[in-house]
């Protein structure tokens, strides 16, 4: 059960709604992608990579928004394990936190305006996407979140939508680097949503939910995350030889150990509060994982 706790005040109630502990999902690849193109040769231009990282971030701000006021209606129930949410929590209505969410899709809409100017056609279908799918995630008909196929969209708009776009924007076409990049960020994307979703099970499958931890099973499910936080490190030897210099990329294996740690633990970590930390120290990771690629392409 979520222990109660006092009632946050003004921008620190809807930076809570906001879930920063995972913002940083969104702009790990954007980081990346920028410093591909850099790497690459390629002049960047430093106010459209942080436009790009702004809209990315406002993107994962409304989704999360949209999914806190679609989960007070289903299993976030009194007997939640995870994060208070302020809708279920009765802080904000289902209605107010719905327009904020809006609001942040707006403001990221208006920024990629210039993003398309800047891009053409492919960044604004990258774009178009992302916003359709982070309100699909958790509302419509059949939310992308009540599937098992929640941890294949972080993978394709956390990763590799993300780095490919981020590169595009500096004037780079993707290619075999952006590819491996996206992969292996986005699957510890994946890993993140794979903790939230073998944490909440059994609430899900009362709720009617049939997540890829539902599907899999526990004893699985806790078996791909490892996968999943793992999977970045043969990825980025991979990308060492596509760039013609693996021992470049050598900071970023400083990564390894805490992953290690992480996927280890996660195997008998028992379903709880406990997971919350968990989660979170996932996302810590990925973002790691992510300024220290960056660092090692820009060295």
């Amino acid at each position: 059960m979520t222990a109660a706790c006092p009632r946050p005040r003004g921008l620190a109630l809807w930076w809570q709604a906001m879930r920063p502990r995972t913002l940083s999902l969104a702009a790990a690849p954007v980081l990346c992608g920028g410093a591909l193109a850099l790497h690459a040769g390629q002049p960047v231009a430093g106010l459209v990579w942080l436009l790009t990282l702004a809209c990315a971030v406002l993107i994962q701000a409304g989704t999360n928004l949209f999914n806190d006021a679609a989960d007070a209606g289903g299993s976030d129930g009194p007997e939640r394990i995870g994060p208070l949410r302020v809708t279920a929590a009765g802080w904000v209505s289902a209605h107010a936190v719905r327009r904020a969410a809006l609001g942040c899709f707006a403001v990221a809409f208006v920024g990629g305006i210039y993003l398309v100017i800047v891009g053409g056609w492919p960044i604004f279908v990258i774009g178009l996407a992302s916003l359709a799918a982070g309100w699909a995630y958790s509302d419509g008909p059949r939310p992308l979140s009540h599937t098992a196929w929640g941890e294949v969209w972080v993978l394709a708009f956390f990763g590799l939508a993300a780095v490919a776009g981020s590169q595009a924007l500096q004037g780079l076409a993707p290619g075999y680097p952006a590819l491996l990049v996206g992969l292996a960020l986005g699957s510890m994307g994946a890993a993140v949503l794979l903790v939230n979703n073998v944490r909440d099970q059994a609430a899900d499958q009362l709720a009617g939910r049939r997540t890829l931890a539902a599907a899999l099973g526990d004893r699985c499910a806790r078996r791909l995350y490892a996968g999943l936080i793992l999977a970045p490190f043969p990825l980025l030897v991979m990308l060492g030889g596509v760039l013609g210099d693996v021992q470049q990329l050598w900071p970023a294996g400083l990564a390894a150990p805490p992953c290690l740690a992480l996927a280890t633990r996660f195997q008998r970590l028992p379903v709880g509060p406990a997971m919350n930390g968990h989660l979170a120290h996932t996302a810590q990771a990925q973002l790691l994982l992510g300024l220290l690629l960056t660092l090692a392409l820009l060295a």
